[in-house]
């Protein structure tokens, strides 16, 4: 994994410039003119990267867990009631989670569901990886 590191303030700030002389530019088209403006409003998410280096620059894996759900929804003309849908948001979002954390999805059902609740819950697995991947003293908050 290419591990970024955060830039000295003197190159942190040499960037926010650069954004401020891209994203300030007015240019007489109004339809860009627009764009341009919307885009300088969401700066502070958009350079967040320069004070958390570890944030990824691109969505990838939350564009991919969309597309599970989106497939589904193709396959089986979606939900046929309100609960249903909240049903299927639900087990998506469980299956996601264990296959992110490397647990199998059925293993996991199957442990809640018969009560032998073996397997550690989810939300422990994810705390216990919160702590290993040591997300940078940038994050920390104490």
């Amino acid at each position: 994994m290419n591990r970024r590191t955060q830039p000295k303030p003197e190159e942190a700030a040499r960037l926010e410039r650069a954004f401020e002389a891209v994203f300030t530019t007015v240019t007489g088209y109004n339809a860009l003119d627009e764009r341009i403006a919307k885009t300088h409003a969401k700066k502070g998410c958009l350079l967040m990267v320069l004070a958390h280096p570890e944030i990824p620059l691109h969505n990838n894996p939350a564009e991919l867990g969309a597309r599970a759900r989106v497939r589904k929804r193709d396959v089986s003309f979606g939900p046929r009631t309100h609960e249903g849908a909240q049903a299927w948001d639900t087990f998506m979002t469980l299956a996601e989670t264990a296959t992110k954390l490397g647990v199998s999805f059925y293993r996991y059902i199957h442990d809640r569901v018969s009560g032998a609740c073996q397997m550690p819950s989810l939300a422990d697995l994810i705390e216990e990886r919160a702590q290993v991947l040591n997300l940078g003293a940038s994050w920390n908050t104490s």
